[in-house]
């Protein structure tokens, strides 16, 4: 008697536990269902021939290996290139969640600066910028330039093809709200 209870909790036990569980290939197959793998990439199984096949998981991946990040002002969205350094990859990982809204301000009539609310690895070096550059500033604030500077900054990436003068028609010459997204 006692066997059989202990083996009934076990199996009262394990039930829940293995409902929980991740699907197999075999249960997705069964269930047409789409499984994610550990890479990001989801594989699916057709119909017809049961092969499987895979495809991006989701925009915010695509992003992610596109290197590009959205930054909308307004009625205005502007593409940036992303710089190839931990920086910004922690920036990407961290837009991966979800679109960042940042109340931006002006500063000396060159930049606008808002704080991220988190702090990003820094890779600080002496460098100008220019017109769309985009720099991480002391680790935990982005900063766009309409402007020229020189100083020790992080380069986080560049909207190509602006000026000043475009950068400035979208985001005024006073606060404003940016989201940066993937």
């Amino acid at each position: 008697m006692r066997k059989f209870v202990a083996s009934l909790i076990i199996t009262v036990m394990l039930v829940p536990l293995t409902a929980c569980g991740s699907k197999t290939a075999k249960d997705a197959e069964t269930a047409k269902e789409p499984i994610v793998t550990e890479s990001g990439t989801v594989s699916s199984v057709t119909e017809e021939n049961g092969t499987e096949s895979e495809e991006a998981g989701s925009e915010n991946t695509e992003a992610m290996e596109d290197n590009t990040m959205k930054i909308t002002a307004g009625d205005t969205t502007f593409t940036a290139t992303l710089a190839d350094n931990s920086s910004a990859e922690a920036l990407k990982e961290l837009l991966a969640e979800g679109p960042l809204t940042i109340n931006m301000s002006d500063y000396a009539g060159m930049e606008k600066v808002g704080p991220i609310g988190k702090d990003l690895p820094r890779n600080d070096e002496q460098i100008s910028t220019g017109a769309g550059d985009i720099i991480l500033y002391q680790g935990n604030s982005l900063v766009i330039y309409y402007a020229t500077n020189s100083w020790n900054f992080t380069r986080i990436g560049k909207i190509e093809g602006v000026t000043g003068e475009d950068l400035l028609d979208a985001f005024g010459s006073g606060d404003v709200t940016v989201m940066f997204s993937l």
